[in-house]
């Protein structure tokens, strides 16, 4: 759940790089809630609140570029590879590039900041 707060507090932050671990929780977290916002008013039959996925896929489309835009950055290439179907998520399933690119330094062996996420800076 962390690493879905993560994104979404990197609201349209297209710059850096994003881990396959990231990428994919927060896919994860996106999907469930999805699927629970999609079901959940047919399962207590009030129709009236489906407009609820609606709401929350609009919420969460610029942070879901964002991330998939800083997963391309971290395997080295261009965050419009997003827009080649298969290619994409080839790139999503890859490991990061080693060492520091061009978009920063590599988040899977770098700091440790998604323990940091939440505690005041001094």
């Amino acid at each position: 759940m962390k690493w879905y707060l993560k994104v979404l507090k990197q609201y349209a932050d297209f710059s850096g790089r994003a881990r396959r671990k990231e990428y994919w929780m927060f896919f994860l977290f996106n999907i469930i809630f999805s699927y629970f916002l999609a079901l959940f008013p047919i399962m207590i039959d009030m129709s009236g609140l489906m407009v609820l996925g609606t709401i929350y896929s609009f919420i969460v489309l610029i942070p879901s570029i964002a991330v998939a835009v800083r997963r391309m950055h971290d395997v080295g290439k261009s965050g419009w590879y997003c827009l080649i179907p298969i290619y994409n998520l080839i790139l999503a399933c890859t490991d990061s590039e080693p060492g520091s690119n061009k978009w920063g330094a590599n988040p899977k062996y770098g700091s440790d900041e998604i323990n940091e996420i939440g505690v005041e800076q001094e």
